[in-house]
């Protein structure tokens, strides 16, 4: 099968890349390395600086349509899939479809129907946008809602998801929000290389002082709750200085942050998640236990019966606040939670797994007339 990846988030496409390569698929992926973070792809159209960065990067990916053709599925990381305007897009998608045999949405991260259906129907107790039945009101919150509620980015999205051949969701959260397209969506896990957790398995040992990572988007600490995480660790720190490690990263390449990543114990994630998702899966693919999103509902969806190995928060400082207290004063908790990480992401987010439902899922998609 000629699969074709288009756009990047967190390395979902460059890891299910590798992984469809792996079972003799003809892939190219094609992405911005998703902007600073620089993950690996095979044809970069990473958006300049300048006046007329957005001309140029035009330019750059005309010249290279005839690239983009001949495919059986083309699959794109969001309805936005290249540093443009939203206008831009329409051309694009339509000469996809023209010219390759199936095209499939990716609902992985932000897009219209995330941010519609969180901020009216609220299916979920809590997200980027809501806590409970209340929106959120904080600037960043509504600044995201802004960008995709009756703009040009809304509007792409609502006539891609419903033009395209299928849809493929990555979390619990968005599987719920793309429910008026269940028809044509799938969820799947998202893909993350197990090939060393063995290795990590066998280096976990118990720790009487933890060390705690937190990394920070730029410009997104608020959105996603980091800032609560933060001021909860620094205030812990200040009460016990000489219990446990915090270290903090911001901005810096992925290479960077998963050499500073190595070395922890455990991971702050998305306060306002229900699920892990790339960040918090790979680190528990190396036996770092994630506090953030783990609630039933994501277990549920996989099927989990036993495995719990997610210290769950709700979005408040409180919350977060005790769960790391209870780390810092009781770190013997850690090492199972460290085993039960990795049986975990092995169990249900192994890349080769993941990528073979993918399969199956274009398979079934090529087969609909």
């Amino acid at each position: 099968m000629k699969i074709l990846l288009l756009g990047e988030y967190s390395n979902v496409h460059n890891t299910l890349a590798q992984a469809l390569r792996h079972l003799g698929h003809e892939v190219l992926l094609v992405s911005d390395g998703d902007s600073w973070k620089d993950y690996p792809r095979d044809i970069d159209v990473k958006r300049g600086k300048g006046l007329f960065a957005g001309l140029r990067l035009w330019i750059k990916i005309m010249c290279l349509l005839h690239k983009f053709r001949g495919y059986d599925i083309v699959q794109l990381i969001n309805p936005v899939f290249f540093d443009l305007k939203a206008e831009r897009h329409y051309a694009l998608y339509k000469y996809l479809k023209k010219h390759n045999r199936k095209v499939v949405l990716g609902a992985f991260g932000m897009d219209y129907y995330w941010a519609k259906v969180n901020t009216t129907e609220m299916p979920l107790r809590y997200s980027d946008f809501n806590i409970g039945k209340k929106l959120r009101t904080d600037e960043a919150a509504l600044l995201v809602s802004r960008e995709y509620l009756n703009t040009p980015k809304g509007d792409l999205c609502k006539y891609i998801a419903d033009d395209c051949d299928g849809i493929i969701a990555g979390l619990y959260e968005y599987w719920v929000t793309y429910s008026a397209l269940h028809d044509k969506t799938e969820y799947i896990p998202y893909p993350i290389d197990c090939s060393k957790s063995i290795y990590y398995d066998r280096l976990i040992k118990e720790t009487d002082y933890p060390k705690i990572f937190i990394g920070i988007s730029r410009g997104r600490s608020e959105y996603k709750g980091t800032d609560i995480m933060l001021k909860a660790m620094q205030d812990l720190q200040k009460k016990y200085h000489d219990r446990f490690e915090l270290t903090v990263a911001e901005g810096i390449p992925y290479e960077q942050y998963s050499t500073m990543l190595d070395a922890s114990d455990v991971i702050l994630d998305q306060l306002y998640s229900y699920t892990p998702a790339m960040n918090a899966l790979l680190a528990m693919s190396k036996g770092i236990v994630v506090v953030g999103g783990g609630e039933e509902e994501n277990y549920e969806i996989l099927d989990e019966k036993e495995l719990r190995p997610i210290i769950n928060v709700l979005p408040t400082y409180q919350s977060v606040y005790d769960e790391l207290e209870r780390i810092i004063l009781h770190p013997e908790l850690l090492n199972g939670l460290k085993h039960d990480s990795i049986k975990y992401i092995c169990k249900h987010h192994d890349m080769m797994k993941v990528a073979k439902k993918y399969v199956a899922f274009y398979n079934k998609t090529l087969k609909d007339v």
